[in-house]
């Protein structure tokens, strides 16, 4: 059966990007950045709190980690829990034994169920970045505005009011969008997003409501899909974290500054058998000269300063 025309019509199809909501840059030909002191390279450490409902829908689509097994699914329910009662506070103490002031992606409703976690990320020092509502509700084009502004407005009222800061940047549940998520994130007051994957330096999107900087987040070496995407061995996931800062290490000496992403899950890094190997992998990451350790909204405000 032949499809139809209208199957070749789409809009945004022409010559270079399919949106504009930024310019193609090659990024060994900007402008360099310098960090803070000199640094080389800044390090950007983000942990995932996520609240998995048990009946979380199916559509449009489930966000990565979601619920599997016929209703009511209490084991993969309880494994993801293990990192809203367990796994973040082990993430916590180790990034304290560091000395580490990072960044927590946190899920709205985590304020309202589990505010002990709030508390503690605060009390570490740590930034609280919104991650949505919870991870039973994506943003897609499917999603009228007014429903999505609702959802956006009322995970950073929770996160504000529970952590007392300004929480500034923004993490979709899936890092999902929809055509119009830019634009309602820059209305509500959000300055930076993690959503895209696509540069190892910030860059600015444009936005009807403002400019909305995009930060770095690594996909191919984030914990939860090496482990359960890929289905990598806790020493493969070591090593790829490793030659990634490699890589980013040694090209700084010569472009400038570069930004080494290092997403985390708390019920994936958190588990008593993996967080000695992100001890590990911080170890090494540390042990180098020239790597400034800090929360996003601090390395997004460094960013700015200078461009």
């Amino acid at each position: 059966m032949p499809m139809p025309d209208s199957y070749l019509e789409y809009p945004a199809r022409r010559y270079g990007m399919d949106h504009d909501r930024y310019d193609w840059s090659d990024m060994f030909t900007r402008k360099p950045i310098v960090w803070p002191g000199g640094a080389r390279v800044a390090l950007s450490i983000v942990t995932h709190v996520q609240h998995f409902p048990l009946d979380m829908p199916a559509k449009p689509f489930k966000a990565p980690g979601a619920l599997s097994m016929p209703y009511p699914d209490f084991r993969y329910f309880t494994n993801r829990d293990y990192g809203n009662r367990i796994g973040v506070f082990r993430v916590l103490r180790l990034l304290a034994d560091k000395g580490l002031r990072t960044s927590f992606a946190i899920n709205g409703i985590i304020a309202e169920r589990y505010p002990a976690v709030i508390r503690a990320v605060v009390e570490g020092g740590h930034e609280v970045v919104a991650h949505g509502l919870d991870m039973g509700k994506v943003h897609h084009s499917g999603l009228d505005a007014a429903t999505e502004e609702a959802t956006i407005t009322q995970a950073l009222a929770l996160l504000r009011k529970a952590s007392g800061q300004t929480v500034g940047g923004w993490l979709s549940p899936g890092r999902a969008q929809g055509g119009h998520t830019p634009e309602l994130l820059a209305k509500s007051g959000v300055e930076w997003t993690l959503d895209w994957a696509n540069d190892d330096l910030p860059y600015e999107m444009r936005t009807g409501e403002g400019p909305l900087l995009a930060m770095p987040q690594a996909y191919e070496t984030d914990d939860q899909v090496v482990a359960n995407e890929y289905f990598h061995s806790e020493p493969d996931w070591v090593r790829q974290v490793k030659d990634r800062f490699d890589v980013l290490y040694r090209e700084s000496a010569e472009y400038g500054g570069r930004v080494m992403s290092l997403p985390l899950h708390s019920w994936v890094s958190g588990m008593p058998y993996r967080v000695e190997y992100l001890r590990e992998a911080l170890d090494y990451i540390l042990s180098h000269e020239g790597v400034w350790s800090a929360p996003t909204g601090e390395i997004a405000a460094a960013f700015r300063a200078q461009v």
